[in-house]
């Protein structure tokens, strides 16, 4: 069967699957070839990781990061230069960045296999392979995302921003960002954790999948974990928990409002912030 006759993305899933069970397969040419259609269509944002579905929740391609782990030992190390700068890995970087659309800055770094779709700006910053980065999304300076995390559009990834990828185990949902959020300096997601629309994440938050998340915006806290709810502004906290050796405060992070609807979009991510008095 030739490789243009499976890039139907079903039979390419059963190919993919048989590899997996069966690592013997990697020996073989056709079977590599396979695998790597998989990362060029992954690079060019016909297949994801992750996509999200009619009725609000995320589905899984477990396929799909199968084939990106199988992708690292078919891949033999080579050293390759850009300019003054030399790297040596198995993974080319990825090119043409005016061809699709997206502005790289010095420093900017986005692994092969991973998508950014046109309008995203790239601050000296890096994207690991399997990534999906929606159109009109800024990352910021030193911000990196991780393997096969998912960023909607018009995100913006402040400075330092840390968001982890999630390959194994292979059914863990990857992190996922979706639309229009703004995710503030140093902040860290990370273990699939999941920021919903339009959510405000203040400097500094971190989110796991184990975080304390708790809305003290009504008379009762209510609590979330691995979640942030759509339009939530967001704050580090603490709350004091009880241990052998004693009482401590244990980092969480605190809902403490809703983006307002008459604040326009792209004037609102800061202005949320500063709507509560808290820095950005």
């Amino acid at each position: 069967m030739s490789i243009e006759s499976i890039r139907e993305t079903a039979l390419l899933k059963a190919e993919i699957e048989k590899a997996w069970d069966n690592r013997d397969l990697l020996k073989q040419e056709v079977t590599q070839n396979l695998i790597r259609v998989v990362i060029e269509e992954l690079n060019n944002g016909m297949i994801r990781v992750a996509e999200p579905l009619n009725d609000g929740n995320w589905q899984v391609n477990e396929w799909v990061k199968k084939a990106v782990i199988m992708y690292f030992p078919i891949q033999k190390m080579h050293t390759y230069e850009i300019s003054l700068l030399e790297y040596h890995d198995k993974i080319d970087l990825k090119r043409d960045f005016a061809g699709i659309g997206v502005r790289t800055v010095p420093g900017a770094i986005a692994r092969y296999g991973a998508y950014l779709a046109k309008g995203v700006i790239m601050m000296p910053s890096f994207v690991n392979i399997g990534a999906y980065v929606d159109e009109g999304t800024m990352i910021d300076t030193w911000a990196t995302v991780g393997s096969c995390a998912q960023i909607g559009k018009h995100v913006h990834l402040s400075g330092g921003v840390g968001i982890g990828g999630v390959l194994e185990p292979i059914q863990a949902t990857p992190v996922i960002i979706e639309d229009n959020c703004f995710i503030g300096s140093r902040c860290i997601v990370v273990e699939g954790a999941h920021i919903q629309k339009e959510a405000v994440l203040g400097a500094g938050v971190t989110i796991t999948q184990s975080t304390k998340i708790i809305d003290v915006t009504g008379p009762e806290p209510i609590e979330y974990r691995g979640v942030v709810p759509a339009r939530s502004v967001v704050i580090p906290g603490s709350y004091t928990k009880k241990f052998a050796a004693g009482s401590y405060e244990v980092p969480c992070a605190l809902i403490i409002g809703k983006r307002k609807e008459s604040t326009d979009l792209k004037t609102s991510l800061n202005d949320s912030l500063r709507e509560y008095n808290v820095a950005v």
